[in-house]
């Protein structure tokens, strides 16, 4: 099992991407103080990011607005 630390990294960026030879997943890659991690996401794990990112920007919005 993976030993989690008690507090989380900030990421300071972030790309996506689906590679030419595996267009079925999409790479996602976080930047943090400790160096970047990739992780290949199915279809639907993507999907399930995009929707979180877009709920997360509107409630960012209306706070700000």
């Amino acid at each position: 099992m993976t030993k989690r630390s008690t507090s989380a990294d900030f990421v300071t960026a972030f790309a996506a991407g689906w590679p030419e030879n595996q267009p079925d997943i999409m790479v996602l890659s976080l930047t943090t103080h400790r160096g970047v991690q990739d992780f290949a996401l199915t279809e639907q794990q993507a999907l399930l990011v995009a929707k979180t990112i877009k709920e997360t920007a509107a409630k960012l919005a209306k706070r700000s607005g």
